[in-house]
């Protein structure tokens, strides 16, 4: 698996930024760096200026990759669904029996995240931190509609479509698929933001993880609807 993922390159959509970044140095630098700094200081705080001086380049050298920070945050979040696409459809393709196949994929795409040596200039360590704390801000804003739209939610709206087919696999008359398979991805950053943050809030913690409760959630779901 490590071999295949290094020959991938995560297809983002080409309005999200001006210019590629994973095709020169300068540009992955920029995505390294820009990781390293939204966590530290977080989203609000960071900006090109302060990216350019940590790059030792120009502020306006950034401008040629992303018209925006917001449009950085939609590369950097549109990267991480992609990649764990990868991992999920990796982790569960030769799979047959549907059960086995649902909670396999609920264990990727809720599991502790782990660094992925196939991407050099992407910590996914970080970029999970990231995503739990700042992918919102991503998508509440006035001009998601619009943004939809323009097909910048489309990794992730597929991740979602995919965790449906599988939940589908399992129980074709459970009536609400896609409210599940979205549940279990957002509620899996919201479950390790509470465990993190406001651990009163959460059931998850050192002995209890967020892969064991929706694990539990999912197949209740999926045995006790009142289709029977």
């Amino acid at each position: 698996m490590d071999r295949l993922m290094q020959s991938i390159k995560i297809g983002i959509n080409e309005k999200i930024y001006v210019k590629d970044p994973e095709s020169s140095d300068l540009g992955k630098r920029i995505v390294e760096q820009s990781i390293l700094m939204i966590d530290e200081m977080g989203f609000e705080s960071f900006t090109f200026r302060k990216l350019g001086d940590r790059i030792n380049s120009n502020e306006s050298s950034i401008y040629r990759y992303f018209e925006n920070k917001h449009k950085l945050l939609l590369y950097l979040t549109s990267w991480y669904w992609g990649w764990l696409e990868y991992k999920m459809v990796f982790a569960t393709n030769s799979i047959s029996e549907p059960h086995i196949k649902l909670k396999k994929a609920i264990e990727v795409l809720t599991q502790t995240v782990k660094e992925d040596i196939s991407f050099s200039h992407v910590n996914e360590i970080l970029l999970n931190k990231i995503v739990i704390n700042e992918y919102s801000k991503s998508y509440l804003t006035k001009e998601v509609d619009q943004e939809n739209k323009e097909g910048y939610f489309v990794i992730y709206k597929r991740l979602v479509n995919r965790l449906q087919e599988i939940i589908i696999a399992v129980d074709k008359d459970y009536p609400y698929p896609s409210s599940l398979a979205s549940t279990v991805l957002e509620g899996s950053l919201h479950q390790y933001f509470l465990r993190e943050h406001f651990p009163k809030l959460t059931d998850c913690n050192a002995s209890v993880t967020p892969t064991q409760y929706f694990t539990d959630l999912v197949f209740r779901a999926l045995n006790h609807n009142d289709n029977g």
